[in-house]
């Protein structure tokens, strides 16, 4: 009988506001957020996330971010590391180049989604792929969208295509 060796999956997450937003969103946006959600993908003994230079990796926790705030078991993949690095250098290459992100519609929640339901079929967390439709649906959020969707969100790490 075959064994089909097993890969942990986690979405790490990360509040880049570090507890602002709970404290000010009711003020600024009339509604509670509690948090600004920045994910990354944990497998094969990496942590894998999306910004402004592309697609990057580090050592898990290696980010400047430290630890994150909460993990998420996704479950497991049969997907080995050769396989898994085929596939990021070909999202690297098209859809998740450095000059597609958008901190909206384009970002690295919509990556991690994206990856986890490659790895094991399911999504990630709603309220955090929610949140920038949350955000723009209040008046204070689309007045802020020029200057949000003006940011870039540079976590740190080694682009896995070896470009800067």
């Amino acid at each position: 009988m075959d064994q089909t060796d097993s890969y942990p999956v986690l979405l790490y997450i990360y509040d880049m506001s570090k507890g602002m937003a709970r404290q000010l969103s009711p003020v600024m946006l009339g509604r509670q957020l509690d948090g600004i959600w920045h994910t990354a993908i944990v497998i094969h003994g990496k942590e894998f996330f999306y910004m402004g230079e592309g697609i990057s990796n580090c050592p898990p926790s290696g980010t400047p971010l430290g630890d994150p705030d909460s993990i998420v078991d996704l479950g497991s993949t049969e997907v080995n590391a050769e396989l898994f690095m085929e596939y990021l250098i070909s999202l690297a290459e098209s859809t998740y180049r450095g000059d597609k992100y958008n901190l909206f519609e384009h970002n690295c929640n919509t990556f991690s989604n994206e990856v986890a339901q490659f790895l094991t079929g399911k999504k990630i967390p709603s309220y955090i792929t929610d949140l920038p439709s949350d955000v723009l649906s209040t008046p204070f959020g689309q007045a802020l969208r020029p200057l949000l969707d003006s940011i870039v969100i540079n976590p740190g790490g080694t682009n896995i295509t070896g470009q800067r």
